[in-house]
């Protein structure tokens, strides 16, 4: 394991981190290439299996837009930009992939799924055709997981820190298992509405509502996985967490909810949820984990949910408890209509929170006369 330690300034630039940002700029109008930055954010638009909305393939171009406008000064964090932040070119075959994947997925969704029992009638319908375009689908899948461990995997080797965009909640399995590999014993911090521990929903195995049964099934690097504002999951799902040996610990919304309605700050629930990761932590955030007023567009948006800076003050327990954030993902933020930017601005600030706590687990000192308390908490 290597040691925690500062990572190296990029190359000096002239650059005022109050000034609008120059048109055409990088994430969040930051002059850093991915060479000169601690921080890599790695744009994957894809989404084949998602059958209720979509929308989520588009939002790493938007938040890249909407990052523009976010002020680089973070009261909690400090100056997270100034290790250096820089986002990839948005994959071009990825897109592709998204696009066939989901014209494939398109007919099996429209069918009810893969049929397991259920009616005769529907099982009648289900054709080779059906079957053939599964198995294309899940070909699809398993070669976005290549790239994208592919591509974790080198800017391990140059000692950034991954930060994957999405796309669906499908997107981050490759890097995940890029990461437990670096750092056996992983524990995932899992913000979301969903508990995601379906196994190939409506036949899909690499389906956005099945990253955490993959995670926990094929990845036993993983220690640990700490699920946090779940409200919506089946019963196989809860069966699957109640039997995992404490491998899985869900901090369900109602159960969060009805703590505090008993007086209990959140902050100590934060620090609880903490307690439960290792040492080294990836943190997945499913944008539905949040108040569906912050993320109205998301794909399967959810009543409830944790408010910004709840958010917020997870991540600071996190970094309270000293673990360090090895990794993270952002995904499921669907850009609205056109002219609606809400979810990409909101989208963009989540982001800029994960990097700059993610500093301070790293090493980083936090901002001077800050204790790092969110404003309202």
């Amino acid at each position: 394991m290597k040691p925690r330690g500062k990572a190296p300034a990029p190359r000096g630039v002239e650059f005022d981190p109050d000034a609008a940002a120059p048109p055409g700029s990088g994430i969040f109008g930051l002059p850093f290439s991915p060479a000169e930055s601690r921080f890599v954010v790695v744009p994957a638009p894809f989404e084949a299996t998602a059958s209720y909305g979509g929308g989520a393939s588009l939002a790493p171009a938007a938040i890249l837009r909407a990052s523009r406008q976010v002020d680089l000064h973070d009261r909690e964090t400090g100056e997270a930009w100034s290790g250096g932040i820089a986002m990839l070119p948005i994959p071009r075959p990825i897109e592709r992939m998204s696009r066939e994947g989901k014209r494939l997925a398109a007919p099996i969704i429209k069918a009810g799924g893969a049929p397991s029992g259920g009616p005769a009638g529907r099982r009648a319908a289900w054709s080779r055709r059906h079957a053939a375009a599964l198995k294309q689908v899940g070909s699809i899948g398993e070669r976005l997981n290549s790239w994208l461990r592919g591509v974790t995997e080198g800017l391990l080797d140059q000692e950034k820190v991954p930060v994957i965009l999405g796309g669906d909640h499908s997107v981050p399995f490759g890097a995940i298992h890029a990461l437990a590999a670096r750092h056996p014993g992983l524990g995932i911090l899992h913000l979301d509405a969903h508990a995601d521990l379906r196994e190939a929903y409506e036949g899909f195995a690499w389906s956005h509502a099945s990253i955490m049964f993959n995670v926990f099934h094929r990845i036993p690097a993983v220690s640990r996985i700490v699920q946090v504002a779940v409200r919506d999951l089946g019963q196989k799902e809860m069966r699957l967490a109640e039997t995992s040996g404490g491998r899985i610990s869900t901090f369900f919304d109602a159960d969060l909810a009805r703590r505090q309605a008993q007086g209990e700050p959140f902050a100590r629930l934060a620090a609880e949820i903490a307690a439960h990761l290792p040492e080294r932590v990836h943190v997945s955030f499913d944008i539905d984990a949040l108040d569906p007023s912050l993320c109205p567009h998301t794909g399967t948006p959810v009543p409830g949910g944790l408010s910004f800076q709840q958010a917020c003050l997870i991540l600071k327990a996190v970094v309270d408890a000293g673990r360090m954030i090895v990794g993270c993902d952002l995904v499921e933020v669907s850009p609205g209509p056109r002219g609606d930017e809400w979810d990409a601005n909101v989208g963009a600030r989540v982001l800029y929170k994960l990097i700059g706590y993610a500093r301070l687990s790293l090493g980083e000192k936090p901002p001077a006369g800050s204790r790092g308390t969110p404003a309202g908490n």
